[in-house]
Order: structure tokens, then sequence, then C-alpha cells
């Protein structure tokens, strides 16, 4: 479910024409839903009501500092994977107890900075990030609470790039290494063994991997615990996946959390989530506006002034996103096929091949839908083009929460060498 929605012909993002937001601060520009972040959060929580449950938002998925403060105020905590996203969580006023600190690449300094707030939990990918971050906890008289994230063979995503769960992907510690590798943090200095992580992908529209990926976890708790190590907690990861066309039908929030209650009953667990995508998707849109329209044999292009820097989805994952004229259309009006691209110098600018829309002349706009996760998050000022500016919708009021830069400011950490001035 979302917020954006036609009033008297034109597209709103809860109360908020979007068209009054692409007039005020041009276009490209996100616009995200408060009203939808908040009802997202409070499902997800109210799925999992009654269990000691961490809700960590994965801050990847839409680091907007708006969009923090609007969870955090709804009581979730942050799932972290760099330094950079660990401040993002305390500025935006996120607790560091609940805080989760996952990737598999930490840097020494990353370390120091999380024992420094005292996070809840690093997730350790590696023997050797192990060694590390018992050596600099040890160095700063501090104890770091870990779980091993292991890898358990089980496929699951909505498209390979995005599966993490595989042998074979960098993503945690192979399954038959993990006995060792708890059995190591034992002799170690600086690190405790509280939990153990899993995560198996992204966009995942089923149950049944998650289950299987679950329950050979549990099974490894036990046996974890029979041989004394004190596992209190579980990290299940994020990964469930949102509709993107109308005719996706995920799996809802609630059966999950049965699926999850069904696997740990009994266990006394703390089970930790890292919801992101099924947070911030579909709370967010992508405004663009079309600049030319160009006929091609076989084909005709609407050339759009958003890029493939500002929304790499489909270009890295064929990724689809429904596309809605900001002007309502009558069920009966002229309907065309477009390749919808972007400007950006790369074949890979492209948004839709061959997709049916109204027939669309230079000047009209559209949103691109469920954009609010892995959008501007992953978005880049490729070509020399300004980041899109990021708007915050909150009933009849918006908010810009990331001014679009000027020219000087993108380039204002360059200088010229002295032999070239």
């Amino acid at each position: 479910m979302h917020h954006f929605h036609y009033v008297n012909g034109r597209l709103h993002c809860e109360d908020v024409s979007l068209d009054a937001i692409a007039d005020a601060v041009g276009t490209p520009v996100y616009v995200y839903s408060s009203a939808t972040l908040r009802r997202h959060a409070r499902v997800i929580a109210a799925a999992f009501e009654g269990m000691d449950c961490l809700i960590a938002y994965s801050v990847k998925a839409n680091g907007n500092l708006g969009v923090l403060k609007t969870l955090a105020a709804e009581g979730c905590g942050a799932d972290v994977v760099s330094g950079g996203e660990l401040k993002r969580a305390r500025a935006a006023g996120i607790p560091a107890s609940q805080i989760v600190f996952s990737g598999v690449g930490k840097t020494r300094d990353e370390m120091r900075l999380a024992l420094s707030e005292s996070i809840h939990q690093f997730n350790v990918e590696s023997e050797a990030e192990l060694e590390v971050l018992a050596e600099v906890a040890s160095k700063m008289g501090a104890t770091a609470s870990v779980a091993v994230r292991v890898n358990p063979d089980v496929a699951a995503g909505g498209h390979p790039n995005i599966s993490t769960g595989k042998a074979g992907d960098k993503f945690g510690v192979p399954w038959e290494d993990a006995d060792a590798l708890y059995d190591k943090i034992a002799r170690l200095e600086g690190v405790e063994a509280v939990g153990v992580d899993v995560h198996i992908g992204s966009q995942i529209d089923e149950i049944a991997p998650m289950r299987a990926a679950f329950e050979r976890v549990m099974t490894l708790v036990r046996g974890l615990r029979e041989k004394g190590h004190a596992i209190s907690r579980v990290d299940l990861g994020g990964g469930l996946g949102i509709p993107y066309r109308e005719t996706d039908d995920p799996p809802p929030p609630a059966d999950y959390a049965n699926m999850i209650r069904e696997v740990t009953e009994g266990m006394g667990l703390q089970v930790i989530l890292e919801p992101g995508r099924v947070i911030a998707g579909n709370a967010g849109v992508l405004v663009t506006e079309a600049l030319y329209r160009k006929p091609a044999p076989k084909r005709e292009f609407l050339i759009v002034d958003a890029g493939m820097n500002d929304l790499m989805r489909p270009a890295l994952y064929q990724a689809h996103h429904d596309f809605l004229p900001l002007k309502e259309r009558a069920a009966d009006a002229p309907r065309m096929r477009y390749d919808v691209v972007g400007p950006i110098c790369e074949s890979t600018d492209k948004f839709a091949a061959e997709r049916e829309l109204p027939v669309m002349e230079p000047g009209d706009r559209l949103a691109m839908m469920s954009a609010g996760a892995y959008g501007a998050a992953l978005s880049s000022q490729y070509n020399a083009r300004p980041l899109a500016a990021e708007v915050l919708v909150d009933g009849d009021q918006f908010a810009v929460v990331r001014r679009r830069p000027s020219f000087e400011e993108m380039v204002a950490l360059e200088t010229f060498p002295d032999w070239l001035t």
C-alpha cells in the first residue's frame, strides 16, 4: 500500500500535488510519503507483537535523514553497513543500542567508531574480520557483541545480483565452518558470541526459502548451545519483497512473522530483523519530465530528464518500475509503446522497453513508482549531473530534505595541481 493517488485529475502524494513539488523544486525529484513509511513500519511491528524483536531498518535502502528520523520516531533501530550509515542513524536519533553493523569489509576505524558508540551487535562475515575486531576491541578495553553471518546455501531473491545466501556468494561464513569460528570466538579476548546472523537475498517473493534457511539456523543455534555458547539472539536479515507491478503478490508481513514464530518457538531468542525495501520501497517515487519523443525503426523513444545516475535499478537488475502520468488520463485515451530512456551517454540508460503508456508529449511529467528503496541511495553524479533533490511529504506539507547541489558544490572537493595553475 502507498499514499500516491489522483485528486481532481492530478497525482498527489498524500495531500500534496506532485506537480506543485515539481514546480517548486524541479525535476528529477524523489518524493517520499511519511504516511507510507509509518504505515509499513507499524504493520511490521504489529506482525511481531508479543515477540522479543528488534526491527533494525536497513539504512542502505534509503538513508535520507528525514526518512531515518521518521522511522526512529516509530521505534525502529538500524542495520548499517558503513561508518557513514552509523553516523546517519545516530544523527537521526536512533539509539546505538538498537544498531547492528553488517557488511563484509568493516575497517578498523569503523570498528572503533561502533565500539565507542556501544552498538547492539556486529555481524561478522569472516574469520579475518573476527580477528581484527578482537584486536581493535581489546586495545580499546571493550568487548564486541558478535553474531556470525552464516551462508546456508539457500538461493533466493528477485535477481541473481541480489541473492546473497548461496554458496559462492561473497557474504557470510560457509556453513561447514561456523562451528569452528564460534569455538575461536570463545578463545579470543575482545569478542563475545551472542547470536547467529543470516540473510539470503532481497526482493524474495515466497516464504519457503526463508523458512529453509531459518530452520537450518535454528539447528545451528541448538548445536552451539549444547557446546556451551550463550546464543541469545538470531538476526534473520531482511529481503521480503514488495509489489513493483499491480500483479505482484509478495507474502504479507503477517505470514512472514507467523513462519518466524513457528521456527523460533521455545528458543527464548531475541529476533532481529533488517527490513529496508519493504518499508521504504513503495513510499517513494521519482518524478521526471519528458524532454523529447524520438521515432526510430520499430520503436519510439521517450526521452526523460531522469537518468540511470538518478535510478540505477533498471540498469543493475533489469528492475521494473510502473509509470503514472502526473496528469490523469481517461481510460480510453490514446496509448503508445515507448522505450523510456534518459539522457545519460550509456546504452543501459533505459527505464523500460516497449512500455505501453498514454501518449506523452514534451513537458508531460511521469512518476516512476516504487522508487523509495535503492533509488536515491544508489544515485551518482555521472555525466556531471547533480543529484536529484529529495522531498518528504507529511499530510498537506512538504519539505526538501536533500536539495539539488549546484555545480560549484559538485566540484568543491576538486583542485588543480600546482603544475596546472
